[in-house]
C-alpha cells in the first residue's frame, strides 16, 4: 500500500517515534496514512496491538477505521474508538463504572425537563430551553471551567448555575454519570492518581488522532498527559477545518501543538484527490485571508473540471426554484441522487429547499437534527393566533397567547377566568376581579382577532408580527434570555413566508403539518447509504463528498452568519464556507439573492475573496429591476 502513498504521505507513515503533526487538507488521504502507520508500527514490531489507541469523534468514524483495517491488513487487538468510550473504559477499570450508570441522551433531556417544571419558569418552550442549557454545560465541561467564571450563551447566568447545580445534585443522588462527565473525570483521575496515569500511559504507547483540529481543552490535557511517558502522539488534522467552537474545539491546540510538543515533526498532506482544480483554486482563496493558520497551498492533481458557477435570485423561494430546477436536470442527466447535495448555513434555510424538492416529488434527506422548526413554539403562537381569530372558543390558544406581547393578565384571573362556565375570552368579562384597564386589553385583543380573520394567512401573520407587537415580544425575550433576537424573527419570518401561498389557515397548517411529518421521517443514521438529495447545514456536511453541491443565500448576515462579529468568529465562518466548498468533487455552484424578508441583502464578502466581483452583480440587477 505504501507504494501508493505520495512523498509527504510516505513521510508521515515513516515517522519512527516522537510526537508529530500532520496537517492534512480535504481530500487528501488522512485516514488512510493513519491507517498505514499502523500497519508499519505493527511490521516494524514497534509495537503490539494492544499498545495501539487510534482515536476519532463518532462510533461511526471509529467502526469505519477499524473495519477498514481488519479488511486490508487482517490484524486484530488495535483499540479503535471515540475519545468518550476510551476515556470511559479508563473511568471504569478505575472505579467499576457500568454502562448502567451513564445518562441516555433521552434520559439526561428528561431529567433537565423535570427540574425545570419543578422551578416553575417562564419558559414558552421546554425542549428549546432544554438543549440550550446543555450545550452550554457541555461546552463548560469540556473547557474545564469553573461554574463561578463560566458565562453562558442564551442563559442568564444566574439561571444558569441554579439550573446547573440543580442538575449535578440530580445526577448525585441518582448515582448516574453522563457523556461530559466521562472527559472531565478522566482529566481529574490522569491528573490527580498516580497509579492510573501511569498505568494507562505504559498501556498506550502509541496514540493516533483522527480530526485533531476538533479536540476541545479536555481532551487535549487528556492526550497531553497520555502521552508524557512515552511522546509518541500522532495527529492529523486540518485548522482551515475547525468549525466547531460551539462546543469547545479551537484550531489553538493544533496551532500551538509544537509549543506543547517542541521536538515534534510536522509533514502537510497538501494533495486534494477529491476536488477539482477549479474548486480547490478559489477555497484556497478563501482560506487564505485567515491570519491564524498554517499555509498549505493545495493543489489537484490536475483535473480542470467545469467551472464555479453563480446566480442571483430575487428571493429566496426564486432561489430555491432555480436550484429545484437544476437538481432535475442533473437527475434527468444520470446523476444519482446521493451525488447531490445543497448545504446551507443554518439548519432554518434548508426549509425552501425542502418544500421546493418536495413539490417536484425528488427524494431528499434531512441530514441535521437541529430541530423541527414546524414545531417551535414560535410557531405554535403564530399558529395559535390564526386559529384564535377563526374561532375564540379555542381556549388552549388564547392560553398560548395571552401574554404574547404582555397584556398583564396575571395566573390568578386566568385561574378564576378558568372557573366560569363559559368559554375561556367570554368568561375574563365576567371576573369581578378585572379590572378596567384588562378589559381594554382584551377588548384590543378582541378587535385583533377580528381584523386577522379578514385577512389572508400571510396578511394576518405580518399582523400579529407588526401591528399586536408579536416581534417586540421576540426582541424582549431575546435581551432576557440573553440569545439574539435577529434568531427569532428569522424563525417567525420562514414561518410568514411560508403563508404566501396557502389558500386559508386550514391550507397552512396543513402544510405545516407535512412539513413536520417529512422532518420526523429524517433517517437517523447518518452512515447508510443516502437515498435522496442530500439537505445539510455546512457543519452537517463536514467528512462528506459530492459530486455536485449547491452553496445557496451567499449573503452578509447569512454567510458569514450575523453572528460571526469578532475577528476570532469571522475566521471560524470562513472556515466554516471552505469545508462547505471543498465537499464537491466535481462542480461547484454558488448563489446569493437580492431580498431576504422583504430587505435588500448585500453580496457575501467571501464571494469578493475569491474573485467574484458580486456587489457589481447585485448593482445590475437592482438597475434592470
Amino acid at each position: 500500500m505504501q507504494k501508493q502513498l505520495n512523498h509527504n504521505q510516505r513521510a508521515a507513515v515513516c515517522h519512527e517515534n516522537g510526537p508529530m503533526l500532520v496537517l492534512a487538507g480535504p481530500g487528501s488521504g488522512k485516514t488512510t496514512v493513519l491507517l498505514c502507520r499502523i500497519r508499519r508500527l505493527l511490521e516494524q514490531g514497534l509495537a503490539r496491538p494492544n499498545k495501539i489507541l487510534a482515536l476519532t469523534f463518532s462510533r461511526a468514524a471509529a467502526d469505519e477505521m477499524r473495519e477498514r483495517f481488519r479488511a486490508a491488513h487482517g490484524a486484530d487487538g488495535v483499540s479503535f474508538g471515540t475519545f468518550h468510550s476510551i476515556f470511559f473504559r479508563i473511568l471504569r477499570s478505575r472505579y467499576g463504572w457500568g454502562m448502567e450508570r451513564v445518562l441516555a441522551e433521552e434520559e439526561r433531556r428528561s431529567a433537565v425537563r423535570g427540574i425545570l417544571e419543578e422551578m416553575e419558569w417562564d419558559i414558552p418552550d421546554l425542549d428549546e430551553y432544554t438543549a440550550q442549557f446543555l450545550t452550554q454545560l457541555s461546552l463548560m465541561k469540556n473547557e474545564l471551567a469553573e461554574l463561578s467564571a463560566f458565562r453562558p450563551n442564551g442563559i442568564p447566568p444566574a439561571e444558569f448555575k441554579k439550573l446547573c447545580r440543580a442538575y449535578e445534585g440530580y445526577k448525585e443522588r441518582q448515582e448516574k454519570t453522563d457523556f461530559d462527565d466521562m472527559l472531565t473525570e478522566c482529566y481529574w483521575l490522569l491528573e490527580k492518581d498516580a497509579e492510573a496515569r501511569k498505568y494507562w500511559q505504559r498501556r498506550f504507547r502509541y496514540i493516533l488522532v483522527d480530526e485533531f483540529q476538533d479536540v476541545n481543552r479536555a481532551q487535549f490535557e487528556c492526550l497531553r498527559i497520555l502521552a508524557e511517558e512515552h511522546g509518541n502522539l500522532f495527529v492529523v488534522g486540518d485548522d482551515d477545518q475547525s468549525i466547531y467552537g460551539f462546543r469547545g474545539a479551537r484550531p489553538d491546540f493544533l496551532l500551538k501543538f509544537q509549543d506543547v510538543f517542541p521536538n515534534a515533526a510536522r509533514v502537510t498532506l497538501n494533495i486534494n484527490y477529491r476536488s477539482t482544480d477549479r474548486i480547490i483554486l478559489l477555497a484556497e482563496r478563501v482560506i487564505s485571508q485567515n491570519g491564524a493558520r498554517f499555509t498549505k497551498e493545495m493543489t489537484g492533481i490536475g483535473e480542470e473540471g467545469q467551472k464555479v458557477t453563480f446566480f442571483l435570485a430575487a428571493t429566496p423561494a426564486m432561489e430555491a426554484e432555480r436550484i429545484g430546477e437544476k437538481i432535475a436536470s442533473l437527475l434527468d442527466e444520470g446523476v444519482p441522487m446521493r451525488e447531490i447535495a445543497v448545504i446551507t448555513r443554518t439548519n432554518l434555510q434548508c426549509g425552501a429547499f425542502a418544500r421546493e424538492l418536495y413539490r417536484r416529488s425528488i427524494p431528499y434527506e434531512l441530514r441535521d437534527s437541529g430541530g423541527n422548526i414546524y414545531e417551535h413554539w414560535i410557531t405554535k403562537d403564530l399558529l395559535a393566533y390564526l386559529l384564535l381569530a377563526e374561532n375564540e372558543e379555542a381556549d388552549s390558544a388564547l392560553r398560548r397567547i395571552l401574554n404574547k406581547p404582555k397584556r398583564y393578565i396575571s395566573k390568578e384571573l386566568l385561574a378564576e377566568a378558568e372557573k366560569m362556565p363559559y368559554t375561556l375570552l367570554r368568561s375574563f368579562f365576567v371576573c369581578p376581579s378585572l379590572k378596567k384597564w384588562q378589559e381594554q386589553q382584551l377588548e384590543n385583543l378582541r378587535e385583533d382577532l377580528a381584523n386577522i380573520r379578514k385577512k389572508m394567512p400571510y396578511d394576518g401573520l405580518k399582523y400579529v408580527r407588526k401591528v399586536i407587537g408579536y416581534d417586540e415580544y421576540l426582541e424582549e425575550y431575546a435581551a432576557y434570555r440573553k440569545t439574539s433576537a435577529q434568531a427569532l424573527w428569522e424563525i417567525a419570518e420562514e414561518i410568514t413566508e411560508m403563508a404566501k401561498d396557502a389558500a386559508d389557515a386550514a391550507a397552512f397548517r396543513e402544510g405545516l403539518e407535512e412539513m413536520s411529518r417529512q422532518m420526523k421521517e429524517r433517517p437517523k443514521d447518518s452512515g447508510r447509504e443516502r437515498n435522496g438529495v442530500v439537505l445539510t447545514t455546512m457543519h452537517g456536511a463536514k467528512g462528506l463528498e459530492f459530486q455536485e453541491v449547491f452553496l445557496p443565500t451567499l449573503v452578509e448576515g447569512v454567510v458569514p452568519h450575523e453572528k460571526g462579529v469578532s475577528a476570532g468568529e469571522l475566521e471560524e465562518e470562513r472556515r466554516l464556507f471552505y469545508v462547505a466548498m471543498t465537499r464537491a468533487k466535481e462542480h461547484l455552484c454558488l448563489s446569493a439573492v437580492r431580498s431576504r424578508y422583504d430587505k435588500e441583502t448585500e453580496p457575501s464578502r467571501f464571494l469578493g475573496e475569491m474573485g467574484l466581483d458580486a456587489a457589481s452583480i447585485f448593482q445590475k440587477k437592482i438597475k434592470k429591476s
